[in-house]
């Protein structure tokens, strides 16, 4: 009996001395895997196979970002833009491990009245300021020629947890900017109509799961670990969402539930999500020159909107960084890293 309670001892000591590391999501078509990864197993699966421990934490958006960006969390399930701006604001560098999609028409520029985006200006719009949200504002507003009219728009920063109900709720805002599952509930209601949505700038909003650079660069190389695990949850857990008939409809329906969402619901969310099921789509997306132009037009954006942090006075003060070497902006100054290793260790079963 003594000694079974000293193997237990141990057992609890060792797994309390493995290095630990946290992720951060929020509810969102491409990141709620996250909640059945962990509760299916998989990341425990995989951060075993690795010695280290993974924890995972839902967060609303915005605070996922802040928390981040505090050093809180290691890794966080967010865009491009808010990998690039808030990170780099805060001087934290930021590398990409995964790249799981792009929306493609879950964010949408929605409003009630029949209003047109001409009539915007002077109009009140719900939105999570600072966030691809705005983004999509912007571009929605430039590519029909009305960017001049952008700054006379009436922008209400709300919670995305709030979002659709305090639209519905209040007749006097008049349009809103969010993403699916909000889209899809606001849509439903009577006498709302969609102005744009992210279909018509495929690429432009990528979804990806972010490693803080000094947790990855850990000189005792949990860091490495912990990215490799990630990745090999990731995969395992897309493979069988991407199963056809009754064993994929099973784990979408479990998935579903993270965001207190039906499996019809969760079908509708993806059909707009371009996912990237292999590792080997991921990959050459992340190697393809597309990635550079949509990136550029990103990095732009924040910098236009003093997203890039106070003290930045130019656009190459904030630089990104490719898997073929090559930088935007100042080689010295880079904050965002996308490293295609670990989709590529994936692709070819090497973790």
């Amino acid at each position: 009996m003594l000694r079974g309670l000293l193997v237990l001892i141990l057992s609890i000591t060792a797994f309390a001395q493995k290095p630990s590391f946290t992720v951060g999501w929020s509810i969102y078509a491409g990141w709620t895997p996250y909640y059945y990864m962990n509760k299916a197993g998989i990341l425990r699966k995989w951060a075993d196979k690795y010695g280290i421990a993974i924890k995972v934490q839902r967060f609303d958006y915005a605070p996922s970002l802040d928390a981040f960006v505090a050093r809180n969390i290691d890794a966080c399930a967010m865009t491009n833009m808010e990998a690039l701006d808030m990170p780099a604001a805060s001087g934290v560098p930021t590398t990409v491990v995964l790249i799981g999609d792009y929306s493609n028409g879950n964010d949408a520029v929605l409003v009630r009245g029949g209003l047109q985006l001409k009539d915007l200006a002077g109009k009140k719009m719900l939105l999570v300021e600072k966030t691809v949200s705005e983004y999509l504002f912007d571009r929605a507003m430039t590519l029909n020629g009305l960017r001049d009219q952008i700054k006379r728009v009436r922008l209400i920063n709300t919670s995305d947890s709030d979002i659709a109900t305090a639209f519905l709720g209040d007749t006097s805002a008049n349009a809103v900017v969010t993403w699916k599952p909000m889209v899809s509930q606001i849509s439903k209601q009577k006498g709302i109509a969609s102005l744009f949505n992210s279909s018509q700038i495929p690429g432009e909003i990528l979804d990806l799961t972010v490693v803080r650079t000094d947790v990855l660069n850990r000189p005792d190389g949990a860091g490495r670990k912990f990215a490799q695990a990630l990745s090999g949850a990731w995969y395992e857990m897309l493979a069988m969402m991407s199963a056809a008939g009754p064993a994929g409809d099973k784990v979408l329906a479990a998935i579903a539930e993270g965001s207190q969402d039906t499996l019809a619901s969760y079908k509708e969310q993806l059909s707009t999500t371009k996912m990237f099921y292999t590792p080997q789509s991921a990959a050459a997306f992340g190697a393809s020159p597309d990635l550079k132009q949509k990136m550029a037009l990103v990095r732009q954006f924040c910098f236009d909107h003093g997203l890039l942090g106070a003290n930045t006075r130019s656009l190459d003060e904030v630089a990104i960084r490719y898997p073929d070497g090559s930088v935007q902006g100042k080689a010295d100054r880079v904050r965002l890293v996308f490293d295609l290793g670990y989709m590529q260790m994936a692709a070819g079963g090497k973790l």
